[in-house]
């Protein structure tokens, strides 16, 4: 599903190709040639259906929304989106079976990021090489909420982990559910000590546009992080991070000020899935990144990269075109 062009110059500090879709799928709207389309790519989180096919949930983490791949296929065909990144939903905690034998069954539609088990005895670490070698996912989301209690991302088996994604050349994906200032400094600190580990910081690091001085200090440190050259940011799940309805307009502003410090080829696209479908739709989703560049005045070649080529360059080779 890649099929690329070369990558336009990107106003960045390195480059990452993604394609883009459909109209172009860079999330642009660029006539295509007929005979091939250019891929558009989402991050994406999903909760694939469960129990009674065999995967049952996490106790206590039933799912509430339907989410399974066939579901997630349509939205993205609606959408115009080649190709997506699955997260292991917290649903199956660290039982990654359900997303596994969607990667299978889907080899050129999905790549996946598995969860990563900070449990006390390192046996994480083990699980983690055999789901990126054995399995093929090509990413690893760290949440700091399931660290043990008064654990911290920093922790021995936690350096263990973000290390080993780097040697194995997996992005860390981290989820800073509850604001970007509490993790700042074990942030920080992974990327200084582990230089050679990607990481991507999900959902704009949950940073909503400021409104006082406590919440644009915690803006600045995630801007400040575009020091450290592998850090990724990823667009996505805007009606969390949006202080108005759809679509979510106040959101490119903080667009503005992201591509200013870390440039659009180190931005990417995500729906967050099935979450996003009653807020706005997967869609609806898509087509707000477009109306938040509109505003801004994004480049074609900068939404290009926003909206496919960033993910596409970052996981190379993990889409094959149709």
């Amino acid at each position: 599903m890649a099929s690329w062009s070369s990558p336009a110059a990107a106003p960045c500090r390195f480059l990452s190709p993604l394609a883009t879709a459909a109209s172009s799928r860079a999330l642009l709207s660029f006539p295509t040639p007929t005979t091939r389309r250019r891929l558009l790519l989402s991050s994406t989180a999903t909760t694939i259906a469960a129990a009674k096919e065999g995967y049952p949930y996490f106790p206590g983490q039933e799912a509430t929304l339907r989410g399974d791949a066939d579901f997630l296929l349509e939205c993205m065909d609606e959408a115009g989106v080649d190709g997506a990144l699955i997260v292991q939903p917290i649903n199956h905690m660290f039982d990654h079976s359900l997303v596994t034998s969607v990667l299978k069954k889907y080899p050129s539609k999905f790549i996946g990021c598995c969860l990563a088990n900070p449990a006390d005895d390192g046996s994480g670490i083990k699980q983690l090489e055999h789901l990126i070698v054995q399995e093929k996912y090509r990413a690893v989301r760290f949440n700091p909420n399931l660290w043990p209690p008064g654990q911290k991302m920093t922790n021995e088996v936690g350096r263990s982990l973000f290390a080993k994604a780097g040697e194995l050349g997996a992005p860390v994906g981290i989820m800073t559910m509850k604001g970007i200032g509490l993790y700042i400094q074990e942030i920080e600190e992974l990327c200084r000590d582990y230089p050679e580990t990607t990481v991507i910081l999900d959902h704009m690091a949950f940073c909503k546009p400021p409104t006082n001085n406590e919440e644009e200090k915690a803006f600045s440190s995630f801007l400040n992080l575009s020091r450290f050259p592998k850090v990724y940011v990823k667009y996505s799940a805007l009606f969390r991070i949006s202080r108005e309805a759809y679509p979510y307009e106040d959101t490119a502003q903080l667009l503005f000020r992201v591509i200013s410090n870390y440039g659009a080829n180190l931005i990417m696209w995500g729906s967050d899935f099935p979450f996003v479908v009653p807020e706005c739709g997967y869609k609806g989703a898509k087509e707000a990144v477009s109306h938040a560049a509109s505003k801004i005045s994004v480049s074609p070649s900068d939404l290009e990269w926003i909206l496919g080529r960033t993910v596409s360059q970052l996981f190379q080779g993990a889409w094959v075109a149709p």
